[in-house]
């Protein structure tokens, strides 16, 4: 049975990116890093429903996502941006493939970033972020979601990089096999990669020829 949801706020984050704050129903629980469908509850979107990552720890008194809008679509995530408050949501039950093992390199390439909010934010709360960076690629600085949080988390093991800018703070450049081989200090660990299919298709070919095992890699198929 789905779950009838009210939006209680919500914010920009980078310029087409939104958090979005909705009620939490009664006995609902997650895990970091899952997901769930959402529909928009009117008659023209129910039938809509499309998988969004929770960005909020299932201690939290609410729910909240993070969503990136595509104008060009002219679907889901463009009348999700137009919500007004008090508006409803169907949600189903959580889910997700993206789970935290051990200390690793977490690889995302644009909102495929959003699984991985969660995850270092719980290890933030349990004083167990040391060994984990992430590297993060986006087309322009003003593409990075979430980037002062990162930066405060993550420090040095915060590692931004801009395909189509180049901009003081940043590496100028694709997340390809070069930069692997001179980032990753082994490859005897996990890696957690979540973005684009063709993007995650190139990280996952990579890392196996640099060495890394694929059940080492954890992917949300």
């Amino acid at each position: 049975m789905p779950h009838v949801v009210k939006l209680l706020m919500k914010e920009f984050v980078t310029h087409d990116t939104m958090r979005f704050i909705m009620e939490r129903p009664a006995g609902y629980r997650f895990v970091a890093g899952q997901a769930t469908e959402v529909a928009i509850h009117t008659e023209q979107w129910k039938e809509e429903k499309r998988p969004f990552t929770f960005t909020s720890l299932d201690e939290d008194g609410v729910l909240e996502f993070t969503i990136k809008r595509y104008p060009e679509h002219n679907g889901v995530t463009n009348a999700l941006h137009q919500l007004a408050s008090g508006a409803k949501w169907e949600i189903g039950s959580a889910w997700g493939a993206i789970t935290y093992k051990k200390p690793g390199v977490f690889i995302a390439g644009g909102a495929g970033v959003t699984p991985f909010i969660a995850i270092l934010r719980r290890l933030r709360e349990d004083g167990a972020l040391q060994g984990n960076r992430l590297l993060f690629s986006n087309k322009t600085a003003r593409d990075v979601i979430l980037e002062e949080e990162f930066r405060d988390m993550l420090g040095d093991a915060f590692l931004p990089t801009l395909t189509r800018e180049n901009a003081p703070g940043y590496r100028h450049g694709r997340i390809d096999e070069s930069f692997l081989r001179d980032t990753v200090e082994s490859f005897e660990q996990p890696f957690y990669i979540c973005g684009p299919p063709s993007f995650v298709k190139d990280i996952r070919a990579i890392l196996v020829r640099l060495g890394a095992q694929p059940d080492t890699l954890v992917i949300e198929e």
